[in-house]
């Protein structure tokens, strides 16, 4: 009985020391370690939400920026536009009112124009007052209608007139042309060859060459219109005048001149 109650009484100790053994939370270490990182996690977090929105801001501070940057642009843009457009109006109203004074004195000039069916004198323009332009297409106009004396007139006329203008090369070849369809070689076929003479590099010297081969043919000096019909073929292989001076050679072999 004796060592029951003793035995009893040492389980009591025992379990009032494991009880008193047990440390409180504030005084745990480990506890202590768990609130310390949970704290720093709390605090960097937050750094870090700082951080982010100070990016955030600093991003919108920049756009901002360009969009101001964009809104100068455009109003500068819209200013020179307007610029620009007042003075496209200034040039738009200058050349209409140059085209009006043109076309004024494009009206007194054909005012005074040749009349059709007339007639025109010796050393007399088709387009008196008229520019170098506007007597030449006149002088042409006489040729396509058949009136070759005065369309001859007016292209004399022309060369005295207009020596250098940059369609004598042209008036010289249809002032020969005159008189080739007059059927008058000998006098087309010098006329022709001032064309060489005078306009070397005039774009039509592969058919006044053709046509001093045709009057030659014509005028029956074979061996003269063979040569400036060969020299057509040679110079200008790749033209109009080369195909005709080529079809012009195989009739004089045909025809065995």
């Amino acid at each position: 009985m004796k060592l029951l109650i003793v035995s009893m009484a040492a389980l009591m100790l025992l379990m009032v020391a494991g009880c008193t053994a047990i440390v409180p939370p504030e005084e745990d270490p480990l506890y202590l370690k768990m609130t310390e990182i949970d704290s720093r996690l709390l605090r960097a977090e937050r750094l870090i939400d700082n951080q982010g929105l100070m990016n955030l801001l600093l991003q919108l501070e920049s756009l901002q920026k360009d969009v101001q940057s964009l809104r100068n642009d455009v109003e500068t843009m819209q200013y020179q536009l307007e610029q620009s457009n007042a003075r496209q109006k200034d040039l738009y109203l200058d050349v209409d009112q140059r085209l009006q004074q043109i076309e004024q004195a494009t009206a007194t000039v054909n005012s005074r124009r040749m009349p059709e069916g007339g007639s025109l004198e010796p050393g007399q323009l088709p387009v008196p007052g008229g520019t170098d332009r506007a007597n030449y297409q006149a002088a042409f106009e006489l040729l396509k209608q058949g009136r070759y004396d005065q369309a001859t007139i007016a292209l004399q006329q022309f060369m005295v007139a207009f020596p250098s203008s940059e369609l004598s090369d042209n008036a010289q070849y249809w002032l020969a042309e005159t008189s080739y369809v007059s059927q008058d070689y000998q006098t087309a076929l010098p006329a022709f060859q001032l064309v060489l003479d005078r306009y070397p590099d005039s774009r039509k010297t592969p058919d006044a060459l053709l046509k001093i081969g045709y009057c030659n043919y014509e005028l029956g000096l074979s061996a003269d219109a063979q040569k400036a019909l060969s020299g057509v073929v040679e110079r200008f292989p790749e033209t109009t005048a080369a195909r005709l001076a080529s079809q012009r050679l195989d009739r004089m072999k045909s025809e065995d001149r």
